[in-house]
């Protein structure tokens, strides 16, 4: 049955379900006309045998029987009888046929449902390990093996994408720190500089920065797959880590940093998940308003923990919930400029928590602020014991 195609697997069971309910149709028909036969002739015996005029008697003739008005109540009540319980049975057969129909069907399609859920685990983080099963249908075949083809081709593409990527900011780094050192060094080195001159290399070191922080962010980006993520992380402390290296930039914008809920304990990368919380925290402090608060609070849920980041900022427009989280999207392009942002963060934070096999969205927004949440599997008991 395996290696019939699908168009041969449905032909043969319909034949077989058209000829099981004929065979029902035809075995009930018959059943129920014996029956109404039957009762016609028990009906029928009451007139007695037939005498004739020498004395002798026959068995029963309809035709020498004139029609009488009983008669014919009884035939016409066994016609009615017997054509209303034919629409039951023909009403019963056909739905039956329609139940048994559906799951003929379905079984018949399973293997597409079965593609189907295949399909859907391909992603653009798992190309090189999810292959779709190639033993299946002949029509499904040489479709499966043109996608797992596909596949490949794109997971050859993005690693040398992400190679690109991780050695042009591989080799401009250097430069760029070269460049921000004697930008640095300059005002020093010459004291007379005129202050057109001095605003013109402030711009310029600005500038740098913000090339040099560029970089860094897609030499991160391109180096997480390689990352080990086994450390046991107790979720707290590291926070507390966070806002320890926010401090002065909190302090800086007037935000003040407050943590509630559990104490819980991850797997992970201690330093990727560091810098998840670190951009998620520094985000909301530097698009903040002057006097407004941070709260980072974790909790239980579903065997996952849960990680909210609520500020009291300007909030983000709903239809761009899932743009923020896009390499070089900015909600406030010039307020990012202002504030040396590259559109890298939030994609950097979204790319950890798939990784450690959470999830990262915006949970509200409005002008009073934002909640942005994060999911991450919990350690399992054992390990977590053996890390602590």
């Amino acid at each position: 049955m395996k290696r019939l195609s699908l168009q041969w697997r449905i032909t043969l069971m319909t034949v077989l379900l058209i000829g099981v309910t004929c065979v029902s149709v035809n075995l009930l028909l018959c059943s129920s006309g014996v029956y109404y036969m039957d009762s016609i002739a028990d009906s029928l015996r009451d007139y007695g045998p037939i005498v004739f005029e020498d004395g002798e008697t026959a068995g029963f003739d309809p035709q020498l029987i004139p029609p009488g008005e009983g008669l014919t109540i009884v035939v016409s009540g066994a016609q009615e009888r017997f054509r209303t319980t034919n629409w039951y049975i023909t009403a019963a057969i056909t739905l039956l046929g329609g139940i048994l129909a559906y799951f003929v069907s379905g079984h018949a399609l399973r293997p597409l449902r079965r593609f189907a859920q295949q399909a859907e685990r391909v992603e653009a983080s798992n190309l090189s390990e999810v292959r779709l099963d190639e033993k299946t249908l002949p029509e499904l075949r040489s479709l499966t093996h043109a996608l797992n083809e596909m596949l490949e081709r794109l997971s050859r593409g993005f690693d040398a994408q992400r190679q690109f990527v991780g050695n042009a900011a591989h080799e401009l780094r250097t430069p760029l720190t070269l460049l921000q050192t004697q930008l640095e060094l300059f005002p020093d080195e010459h004291p007379d500089i005129l202050p057109e001159s001095a605003a013109f290399l402030a711009s310029l070191q600005g500038e740098v920065q913000r090339l040099s922080r560029l970089t860094h962010a897609l030499l991160d980006m391109s180096d997480l797959q390689s990352v080990p993520r086994d450390d046991v992380i107790l979720l707290s402390p590291m926070i507390d880590e966070v806002f320890a290296d926010l401090a002065t930039l909190a302090e800086r914008s007037g935000v003040s940093l407050s943590r509630e809920g559990e104490d819980l304990t991850i797997t992970g990368s201690d330093m990727l998940l560091c810098r998840l919380f670190f951009n998620l925290t520094e985000n909301a402090v530097k698009y903040n308003r002057p006097g407004g608060a941070v709260k980072v609070s974790v909790q239980h849920g579903d065997g996952q923990a849960v990680i909210r980041v609520a500020d009291t900022g300007r909030g983000i427009p709903q239809e761009l919930w899932q743009s923020i989280f896009q390499p070089f999207f900015r909600v406030d392009k010039s307020l990012s400029r202002e504030l040396g942002g590259a559109g890298l963060g939030l994609p950097l934070v979204w790319e950890i928590a798939r990784l450690h096999g959470g999830r990262v969205w915006v949970e509200e927004s409005s002008e009073a602020g934002s909640v942005l949440a994060v999911t991450l599997p919990l350690c399992a008991p054992d390990a977590a014991a053996e890390g602590i």
